[in-house]
């Protein structure tokens, strides 16, 4: 088998890839696993040495609408690239170049290619937005109107609708999901709104200062790296029949709040930690985030296996226990 990873050598990217690489075979659209006899990593820098030295990887630099040779031969395409949150608001024209306009480009190049492919669309929960006199629900299902309040969301809505249509054109096989907020995120902070989410966890562990710019009954819904990259495979693997309509699938979250965040972690590594937290309000921050759903009913997803972490102190633990 074939796969292309767009964003291969970011963090999830580079997880996903490696998960792959370890496995050596992987299932798609139900069928049995195959063996991975090549795995294409696309992104503007370069991977981590470990996959870059594997011989199954390729690896490829530049814009992703100028790498799109790269998908000749390609079975199962991961389109995890996009500029974030935070990036977007700032500047709108790179959002719709990064975001829109490359994942339409990439849309066009897995559709001209011969064979059918299976792409799975990282999505996200910013689809969704609370608006005046139009609150979401409680609890958000797959079947919750998307009104998102950020660029990026916007984008990855538009694009989830777009890859919907390649699906029922029959295109691309088709496989949008909406991710919940990953952390812990290792490494240094990206430019997302809720980058915040894992800095104040990764940064006091590391014996250093973090900066949460949010109040402390915020709720949030997050995804351990591990149940994330579980459910992008998942998808992959199971058929279209059972993967339902071609609609984005939310994948499964734990609901918890800031102030519980900091809790697991003084759990874990002690008040000390904690202590190393410094509550700095962003109003801007704040209301991207607060926008976004924390409660999710995700029947769909668990039909196919998935389930959410146990709870928050748990991801922290296996962060610990990863670095």
């Amino acid at each position: 088998m074939n796969i292309v990873i767009t964003g291969g050598s970011g963090f999830l990217g580079a997880r996903l890839a490696r998960t792959i690489l370890a496995k050596g075979s992987l299932a798609r659209d139900g069928a049995p696993p195959t063996p991975v006899d090549r795995l294409t990593l696309l992104d503007r820098v370069a991977p981590p040495p470990d996959l870059a030295a594997d011989p199954r990887v390729r690896t490829v630099r530049g814009e992703l609408v100028d790498s799109l040779d790269a998908l000749a031969g390609a079975h199962l395409v991961f389109h995890l690239a996009a500029a974030v949150s935070a990036e977007c608001e700032a500047d709108f024209d790179l959002g719709i170049e990064a975001n829109l306009r490359a994942g339409y480009a990439l849309f066009e190049a897995c559709r001209s290619l011969p064979e059918r492919v299976t792409l799975v669309f990282a999505s996200s929960l910013a689809v969704y937005g609370q608006w005046p006199g139009r609150p979401l629900p409680e609890v958000v299902t797959d079947a919750t109107l998307p009104t998102p309040r950020t660029s990026y969301g916007t984008q990855k809505f538009i694009l989830e609708q777009l890859l919907t249509d390649y699906t029922r054109k029959g295109f691309i096989d088709g496989r949008p999901v909406r991710l919940m907020t990953v952390s812990v995120r290792p490494g240094r902070p990206n430019g997302a709104a809720s980058g915040f989410l894992s800095g104040i966890i990764r940064e006091p562990l590391a014996g250093q200062r973090a900066v949460c710019p949010v109040p402390a009954p915020t709720a949030v819904a997050l995804s351990s790296p591990a149940r994330t990259i579980e459910g992008l495979l998942r998808v992959a693997a199971v058929s279209m029949e059972d993967f339902g309509a071609p609609v984005a699938m939310n994948l499964p979250a734990v609901r918890t709040t800031v102030a519980d965040m900091v809790a697991a972690l003084a759990e874990v590594a002690g008040k000390r930690a904690a202590d190393l937290i410094d509550w700095a309000p962003d109003p801007d921050i704040e209301a991207i985030v607060t926008s976004w759903p924390a409660r999710f009913d995700t029947a769909r997803a668990h039909r196919l296996g998935l389930a959410a972490d146990p709870d928050f102190a748990s991801i922290v633990r296996a962060f610990v226990e990863d670095r």
